[in-house]
């Protein structure tokens, strides 16, 4: 994968982690994730970096959904 496909799949990433945390009222942890420094905005980094924020940010959202939620909130 490119680079810049690497950039645009940790936006959607970071998307996703929104809607869940919004719908479901419980935050993801994202240790792994968030020591890394690496947002999708972060241009200027590399391709490693950016492909390994994105393995961080999948495997903590893929733990956090497995897991059912206390309770989804209703679009009202």
């Amino acid at each position: 994968m490119r680079k810049q496909e690497l950039v645009y799949v940790h936006g959607l990433l970071l998307g996703v982690r929104e809607f869940y945390e919004e719908r479901t009222g419980e935050a993801v942890p994202t240790p792994e994730y968030d020591v890394m420094d690496v947002r999708p905005t972060s241009i200027h980094r590399g391709k490693a970096e950016h492909e390994a924020a994105v393995f961080a940010l999948a495997e903590a959202l893929a733990e956090a959904m497995g897991t059912p939620p206390q309770r989804i909130r209703t679009a009202e």
